[in-house]
Order: C-alpha cells, then sequence, then structure tokens
C-alpha cells in the first residue's frame, strides 16, 4: 500500500522549481537576445543607479576641476598683469580669494545652512542611524556644487580641498536615486536599501577625486563605517570603479593625457627605490607624523570649539558668516602674499603642483648647490621644486617655514563656514614631513646607506610618499591612506615603507587623539556613540542595569484619553514602550499615533486635530492605536560591550532593558561612574539633573546612543 501523497498548494510546485532551480532551462536560441534585454535593461536594478551615480559624479567632478583650472588661471593672469606695482600685486593677490570665499559663503549658506563644512561628520551620524532632516536634500546639491567651486579657486591662499564635500555631493545624489527607483518601482522606501546606497556613494566621492577605486572603497569603510555589510562590497567598487574610469576617461577626451594614467604624476625609481635599512628612517617618520598629527587634532577641535563661544567670531558666525570668511581669508592671503612671507611657501603653486613638487624624484639638497640650473619656467614639472629654493633660506629652512605656518593656517581654515575638504591639505602636509625627513637623510648619507662597493643614493620622493600617507591617515585613522598614495601616484614600489609609516603614526594618533571627524562630531555636539576606551577585564563585568536610562515613560495598553496625555505631557520622547499587567513590555506606539489618538477624541483638553464625523467618547491604547512589536530587548546582566556592540551594529537609538520580560522603568536615574570610565566622551544633548559621573550628563541607553558626555 503506497503512502499518500501530499497535498501541494495551488502554484506551489511552480514555487519550488523556482527556488530549486532559479534559472530555469536553457532558452531556445531565438529568445536568447530577448532574455539578455530583459535582463540588463531591466530598470530598477542596483547596477543601473550604481552606474549612473558613479558617471553622474566623475561628470561633475572633472567640470569642476575644469572650472576651477581657468579661474586659478585668471588670477595668476591678473596678478602678473598688474606689473612691479607692491600696491596693486597685493590686492590682485588677496581680493580675489576674499570675494570667492565670501560669495561661496554667502551663496551656500542663503540657501541652506547644511552646506557648510566637509559633510563626513554628518555622514557618519546619519549611516548610524540617526536622522538629520534636510540634510540630504536635492536643494543642498546645487549648493554645495556652487560654493565648492568658488572656495576651491581660492588656490593655495586657504588651501582646502574637495574629498569631503564630494562625499557629501554623492551621498545626496544617492539619496535623490534612491527615490527615483522607488517612484519608479512603485516600492515602498527601505531605510536599509537607501543605506546600501549612501555606502556606495561614500565610495565614489573618495574615487571621482583621486582616481582611486580601490583605497576610495577601503577609506570609506574605514572613515565612516563601524561595522560594515559584505553585500555592500560589490556595490561600492562597482560604483567607484565606474566613476574612476570615467573620470580618468574625460581626461584623455580633453586632451590632458594621451592614456588613463595616475593623477598625480611621479618619476620615482623602481629598479631600487630604497635600501632595508632605511625602513628604520620610515618607521621614524611615521613616529614624527603621529605625533604632529595629535599636535594638529587636538589645536584643531580646541580652535573650533573657542570660535564659537567667543562672543565676537560667536556672533559674526551667527549673523555674518560671509564677513567672517572674508576676514579669515584676507589674513590667510595676506601672509601668503608672494613678494612676502608667501616666497618662503612656495604659494605661487597650486595644490596639485605642491603634491607633484614633493613627490619629485631628485634630491632639492643637490640641485640647489648647482648655480647653472635655469630660471623657473611655469608649468614645467622639472622646475616646481625651484619654488621651495630662496637666496636667503636653504630647502631644508623653507620646508620648515611651510611646515610651521601651515599647522596654524589649516587649523584657522577648518573653521571657516564654506563648503571645503580637509583632506588634501593634510596630504600635502604630511608630504611636505616626508619630503624635509627625506631631505635630511640624503644630507646625512649623501651616498646612501650601505657601506660596500654598490651604493644607492636616498630618495627623498619616497619619504614624501610616506609623509602624505602616514600623517593623513593618522589625522583620520585610517590605513588605507597607504594605498591611496599608491594609487593617486602609480607608484608602488614604496608600499612596504608606506605601510610602515601609517601603521606607526596610526598606532600613536589614535592612543592620543580621536580622529579629525569624530572631533567635529563632537565638537557640533551630534549625535554619537563613543568608544570604549579600555579593554580591561574589569570594563567586561560592567553591565546595562549601571548606566541605563530608568526615566522611561510608558503607555499600558489599557490607558485612555487622560493617561495618554499624561505620557505625552511628561516626555517629548518620538516612542513610548507599551506594557501591561506586570508590566510586561509587549511593543512600542509612535509619538505621532499617541497625537493622533487624542485628536480622534472627544475630550475638552483633546488637541486640535482633523474634522471627524462622530470624534469616539471611548477607547484605549490598545484598541486604537498601532503597536509595533519589539524586536530586541537586553537583560539587566548585559554586559557593557555586548550593548555597545549592537548599538554599533545594528544602528541602534535605543534599547528596552527587561527582566524576565518585566520592564524596568524605575524612577531615580543612576549612572555608574565604573562605566563611566570606560567611555570616551562623546557629545548628547543635556539632559536635566546630576550625575555622579564626574558632572557628565547620564543619557543612557533608552533614548540615543550616548552613555557620558563631558562636562
Amino acid at each position: 500500500m503506497e503512502p499518500p501523497s501530499p497535498e501541494v498548494p495551488p502554484g506551489g510546485l511552480q514555487e519550488e522549481q523556482r527556488v530549486l532551480h532559479p534559472f530555469g532551462p536553457l532558452p531556445r536560441p531565438a529568445g536568447c537576445l530577448e532574455l539578455v534585454k530583459r535582463q540588463l535593461f531591466r530598470v530598477g536594478e542596483d547596477w543601473y543607479f550604481l552606474f549612473v551615480l558613479g558617471v553622474l559624479m566623475a561628470l561633475i567632478s572633472f567640470m569642476m576641476d575644469l572650472i576651477v583650472f581657468r579661474l586659478y588661471e585668471a588670477h595668476r593672469w591678473l596678478y602678473q598683469e598688474v606689473g612691479d606695482y607692491l600696491v596693486l600685486k597685493y590686492l590682485s593677490w588677496t581680493i580675489y580669494p576674499v570675494a570667492m570665499a565670501a560669495f561661496s559663503t554667502g551663496f551656500s549658506q542663503s540657501i541652506t545652512p547644511h552646506s557648510g563644512g566637509s559633510g563626513i561628520p554628518e555622514l557618519k551620524t546619519i549611516l548610524t542611524g540617526v536622522v538629520l532632516e534636510e540634510y540630504l536634500a536635492i536643494k543642498n546639491f546645487g549648493a554645495k556644487v556652487v560654493g565648492l567651486t568658488c572656495t576651491l579657486a581660492c588656490g593655495s591662499t586657504i588651501f582646502l580641498g574637495k574629498v569631503g564635500p564630494f562625499v557629501h555631493l554623492s551621498a545626496m545624489a544617492a539619496a535623490y536615486l534612491g527615490k527615483m527607483r522607488t517612484s519608479v518601482m512603485r516600492e515602498y522606501e527601505d531605510k536599509f536599501k537607501q543605506n546600501e546606497m549612501l555606502v556606495a556613494a561614500q565610495a565614489v566621492g573618495v574615487a571621482t577625486v583621486f582616481g582611486a577605486p580601490i583605497s576610495g572603497v577601503l577609506f570609506s569603510i574605514e572613515v565612516m563605517s563601524s561595522h560594515f555589510a559584505v553585500r555592500d562590497y560589490w556595490r561600492g567598487f562597482f560604483a567607484a570603479t565606474c566613476g574612476a574610469f570615467m573620470f580618468r576617461l574625460l581626461a584623455v577626451f580633453n586632451s590632458e593625457q594621451e592614456t588613463i594614467a595616475a593623477i598625480f604624476k611621479s618619476d620615482l625609481k623602481i629598479d631600487f627605490p630604497f635600501d632595508l635599512p632605511e625602513t628604520f628612517f620610515f618607521m621614524i617618520l611615521g613616529a614624527i607624523c603621529g605625533a604632529i598629527a595629535c599636535a594638529y587634532l587636538f589645536c584643531q577641535r580646541w580652535l573650533l570649539a573657542a570660535v564659537r563661544e567667543n562672543r565676537l567670531t560667536g556672533r559674526l558666525l551667527a549673523t555674518d558668516k560671509p564677513l567672517y570668511s572674508a576676514l579669515v581669508v584676507l589674513l590667510l592671503a595676506s601672509i601668503t602674499f608672494p613678494p612676502g612671507l608667501g616666497q618662503l611657501m612656495a604659494s605661487r603653486l597650486s595644490m596639485k603642483e605642491h603634491l607633484i613638487s614633493l613627490f619629485d624624484n631628485r634630491t632639492w639638497g643637490v640641485l640647489a648647490q648647482n648655480a647653472s640650473v635655469p630660471p623657473a619656467v611655469p608649468g614645467d614639472p622639472q622646475r616646481l621644486w625651484q619654488e621651495w629654493s630662496h637666496p636667503s633660506a636653504t630647502i631644508f629652512g623653507t620646508l620648515a617655514f611651510f611646515l610651521l605656518m601651515k599647522f596654524w593656517m589649516l587649523t584657522l581654515a577648518t573653521t571657516l563656514p564654506l563648503p571645503a575638504g580637509y583632506f588634501m591639505p593634510i596630504f600635502i602636509y604630511g608630504a611636505a614631513i616626508g619630503r624635509l625627513i627625506g631631505e635630511v637623510v640624503a644630507l646625512l648619507f649623501p651616498h646612501g646607506l650601505r657601506v660596500e662597493a654598490t651604493t644607492h643614493p636616498i630618495v627623498p620622493g619616497g619619504y614624501a610618499l610616506a609623509g602624505a600617507a602616514a600623517f593623513s591617515g593618522a589625522v583620520t585613522h585610517s590605513i588605507s591612506t597607504a594605498l591611496l598614495v599608491c594609487e593617486a601616484t602609480g607608484h608602488l614600489a614604496h608600499v612596504l615603507p608606506v605601510v610602515l609609516a601609517v601603521l606607526v603614526a596610526n598606532a600613536i594618533a589614535q592612543k592620543c587623539q580621536p580622529s579629525f571627524y569624530d572631533g567635529t562630531i563632537i565638537v557640533k555636539k551630534l549625535p554619537y556613540l563613543p568608544r570604549i576606551r579600555s579593554r580591561h577585564m574589569a570594563s567586561y563585568r560592567v553591565v546595562v542595569e549601571e548606566f541605563m536610562d530608568r526615566r522611561v515613560v510608558a503607555v499600558a495598553k489599557g490607558d485612555g484619553f487622560e493617561e495618554v496625555l499624561a505620557a505625552l505631557s511628561a516626555t517629548t520622547d518620538g516612542e513610548y514602550p507599551v506594557v501591561e499587567r506586570s508590566p510586561t513590555l509587549v511593543g512600542t506606539v509612535s509619538r505621532a499615533r499617541l497625537v493622533a489618538f487624542l485628536q480622534s477624541h472627544e475630550h475638552p483638553r483633546a488637541p486640535p486635530g482633523p474634522l471627524q464625523e462622530k470624534p469616539a467618547s471611548m477607547g484605549t491604547v490598545g484598541d486604537d492605536c498601532a503597536i509595533e512589536p519589539v524586536m530586541l530587548q537586553l537583560s539587566p546582566w548585559t554586559s557593557l560591550h555586548q550593548a555597545h556592540h549592537l548599538f554599533e551594529l545594528l544602528k541602534l537609538q535605543h534599547i528596552f532593558v527587561t527582566r524576565y520580560g518585566v520592564g524596568q522603568a524605575l524612577k531615580n536615574p543612576q549612572i555608574s561612574p565604573k562605566a563611566c570610565s570606560y567611555l570616551s566622551n562623546g557629545v548628547i544633548p543635556p539632559s536635566p539633573g546630576p550625575s555622579p559621573c564626574n558632572g557628565a550628563t547620564s543619557l543612557a541607553v533608552p533614548p540615543i546612543p550616548n552613555l557620558c558626555r563631558a562636562p
């Protein structure tokens, strides 16, 4: 007797076949072309929008570079055409960047206040799950493009770049393309899908500036994300490759290059780039870059906060931002005036020419001793080094003076409220540090480090590569700058000493200071999840019961009008836990739904709302409000490290703590000083009431992912 065959529901067999054989039978040759068309040109697939994102940002980046080059050449022409009149030279040198900076600030700020600065700190906050209203709005896109173009046209006067703003621009373009995708496909706008597009946009922003897709993806992961989903890896690489390829291809079409090549040309030796004992000096260079990066990060964060708190500068930033930008740029332009101090800082070079000259394969100390060197020719890469040579100072003196002056000038420039990037300036600054160390080593060992018959001279350009990667990596807390400098120059022979220098610099900087972008988040008081400072065994014994926020206002499923009104009046939370009986946590309800619940009832204290034919006289939360289930809840004995990991991994804003399913909504907020000692200083909106954490404000798990705040 055969066993009865199980019933197959309607369509079940087809569904099973689709799962087991997703590609189906091989199509007939006549239908192959139609199948390819249907698969490749199906609107709404990820690759389609990623390709558009990469090509779009490459076009914008190339056109911006072209316009900035024309504007910068116009400034040079104006400076040369005024003749030898010193006053006219000074006016032409200073008024041009002052006007550009003032217009950049005024135009961008008049459209939206979110267009100023780099954009990376705010984007990091968004990727942690925090919603920043209007930050990714499309109206911000045009303001940032125009403002950034004018900022870059100021040239080396204010010494600012475009990496950060392009990451912001890519994120705005990705958000807009995501909305287009949902409208075309008529799908629900999923925040996880939007996050995937933003992750790809980060890599596109870096790749379309340096033409480096691999390091662009890695840099965006290191700087922007605490955890990265592997499923987003191909999206970032595909979009970054499309953007970088199109960016370099446009240079070929514009007859700037014969083929696709590195953006910063270098002629470093490949047959014998460095001697093995030189790795010791590269490690010393990394330590120097790490120490200077710590000093720079501290000074930048202090000055940014001081400018905001000072009565005069704070008033200017609040009421007249273009005037503040004009005054600061006037100071910087006056210092870089070529007949003045600018002649000791190579101020006539553009930022790209700064890098090309610092990566020079030759030793400047030897070239400076040659009296038969012809005068510099504008635009000749072989003569750019002469801008660093001065009759009254040595090469070492001009490089040291450049580093000393640019240290505080770069710090001051970060306070400007205009669209600007801060990665390229620190990249050039690190290259100058490496160049100085390389020239010193070449001076100490003119014939190389070997004492045998075969000697190989020191190559200072290799030290400039390592310095650029080490200092920028230390400031941003990233390792991928080692690959970025190799991709941008097309030189891989120095990759080992460059990585060593970057690792040493990062070890020092990460131990002492937060990164540049994290420091900006702290100063701007954006929602910020601090890292756990210590990995000592005692920190693993800290549990959430010691630092959770017990001031939780909950509503019961059977609550009516009066109870809901009291809960809404007690706090301004966007979400309230719903309990019953014990009280046992059964879900959450949003503040908007509770307000709608009040508006739908007939009561003297009901808030104004949409007119209804028959307002209800009775009702409860459980009957009239949609209760969302709680996807995750913690036990009071969950460790600090586990809770911190969940906040980072799942990008949460709050987690409810329950004991055997019973909510722990107690009064009397307490936070353990022991827990605070293991947390870095985070910045959160202040909450009322004292805290025993050395004057810190206690705002723990439920409201926001910040656990401590420095006084």
